[in-house]
């Protein structure tokens, strides 16, 4: 797993729909009634602690949004499925749990709210 340093926003690629794990859940995470900022760390990932800092931020001020940290090390087998090759690597779902937006690398705050325009 390699660090990324700088965003490379993309749209959703085919093939990123995680099957609910139950109503209201992703891959086993509880979603937000609007929508989820999903965030891929590594422990020793510097712009990891950076973006869970923003994506915080950022799900504290738009009502019915949630944040979910996943352990890319310890979630092996969901990194693989949804190809996820650097750190940090964050997905905006949807209310569904659609990828609507991903980004690579430490994203800007005005990113994240962009993205989120894009699920709500």
């Amino acid at each position: 797993m390699t660090q990324g340093r700088e965003a490379d926003v993309r749209i959703r690629d085919a093939g990123d729909r995680i099957a609910p794990s139950g109503p209201g859940a992703w891959a086993g995470h509880q979603l937000g009634e609007r929508a989820t900022l999903v965030q891929f760390s590594s422990a020793f990932c510097q712009p990891c602690r950076a973006t869970r800092r923003v994506l915080s931020e950022v799900a504290d001020m738009v009502p019915g949004v949630a944040h979910v940290e996943i352990d890319a090390e310890a979630e092996l087998d969901l990194v693989r499925e949804l190809r996820i090759t650097k750190t940090p690597t964050v997905l905006v779902l949807d209310a569904d749990g659609q990828v609507v937006l991903r980004a690579t690398g430490q994203p800007r705050r005005a990113d994240v709210i962009a993205g989120l325009g894009k699920a709500v």
